[in-house]
């Protein structure tokens, strides 16, 4: 009976002696675990498990997950732990949507070479027919990030032509002389709204956060005629408002002063009126008496003119006889009349 020697691999005499060690370590690790023979097997399995495993992502709170299929968006993923086929199946890409960008249509305006740029692609017509250089900055940021890579070629291209468009269709409707002074802000925000409905309308992806009117000017070539012409409207309102304010400090003083002048000529009359009126009862009462006693009614009439008349005198004559002087003397108040000239009243 002949023993035969053991045939030896013809791949391990060829492999690097590194190799060979690390595998006799695993099959002598098989061994030990009761596994000889099925470390290829293993190995496959772990490899396999890696490769299933790389499927697993995580979207940061500032990002969205873009799923592609074989290079074919199919999926936008929120922030969070997330799973997609392995490569080369299933990719995704991580864009930041928090992040606030700037487009200034100013910059754009003067890009290019100076001999090229022609200064009337700034130039935008009025509500009132003018012209003026409007400039804006338009602060934006991702708001899907799937329709922002995949709907939209060149989405930052297409975000310039249509603000820019949107700015010229605000300004067209808007005096000129509103669009540079009191209604800067609401220009501002319809031409804001604007975009967003135009990127909505395209599914761009983009979210307009704020639209900031820089400058609104008429063109440099009439500019100075311009602010000869503001000046003057200036002055004519200025002078308007003087007017206007002359006029409301002298009308109430006027208006006060002939109701002032009214109520006393309604006063003059009413004590007019009411004198009359008495002196005419006065009268007729005097009258009445009169007709029931004649004599006693003048006597009486006569006493009393006397005695207004004798109250404003100063000497009085009495009868030289001195009839009815005892009866008279002691009813006469006599009030000495102050000189005049330095003479006494004889």
């Amino acid at each position: 009976m002949s023993s035969q020697a053991p045939q030896s691999d013809p791949r391990a005499d060829s492999a690097p002696p590194s190799f060979i060690s690390m595998r006799q370590r695993l099959d002598y690790s098989l061994q030990l675990l009761g596994m000889p023979g099925k470390g290829l097997r293993l190995l496959g399995g772990l490899l396999l498990l890696g490769w299933l495993a790389s499927g697993i992502y995580r979207v940061e709170p500032d990002e969205q997950g873009v799923v592609l299929r074989f290079g074919r968006w199919v999926d936008t993923t929120s922030a969070g732990l997330h799973y997609h086929y392995p490569w080369p199946v299933e990719s995704v890409q991580l864009p930041k949507v928090t992040q606030i960008k700037q487009l200034k249509l100013a910059n754009l305006y003067e890009s290019g070479p100076a001999d090229a740029a022609d200064p009337r692609e700034k130039q935008m017509l009025t509500g009132d027919e003018n012209i003026v250089e409007a400039d804006c900055a338009v602060f934006w940021r991702i708001k899907d990030a799937g329709q922002f890579l995949f709907r939209t070629n060149k989405p930052e291209e297409a975000l310039r032509i249509t603000a820019e468009g949107a700015l010229r269709e605000v300004i067209s409707h808007t005096p000129i002389q509103a669009s540079m002074s009191n209604r800067r802000q609401q220009v501002a925000e319809e031409t804001r709204s604007l975009i967003q409905q135009r990127l909505d309308a395209q599914q761009a992806g983009i979210l307009i956060t704020q639209v900031q009117l820089q400058r609104v000017d008429p063109p440099a070539a009439v500019i100075d005629a311009f602010n000869d012409v503001q000046r003057a409207r200036a002055d004519q309102e200025r002078a308007r408002n003087e007017a206007q304010a002359y006029s409301n400090d002298i009308l109430p003083k006027a208006r006060g002063e002939a109701e002032r002048i009214r109520q006393e000529a309604e006063a003059y009359r009413s004590q007019v009126v009411n004198l009359a009126q008495g002196e005419a009862k006065r009268f007729d009462s005097v009258y009445q008496t009169y007709a029931q006693a004649k004599d006693v009614t003048a006597w009486r009439l006569y006493l009393e003119s006397m005695d207004d008349m004798l109250k404003k005198a100063s000497k009085v004559v009495i009868d030289g006889t001195g009839k009815n002087g005892a009866g008279v003397l002691p009813l006469l108040q006599l009030q000495d009349k102050p000189k005049s000239g330095g003479k006494e009243n004889r």
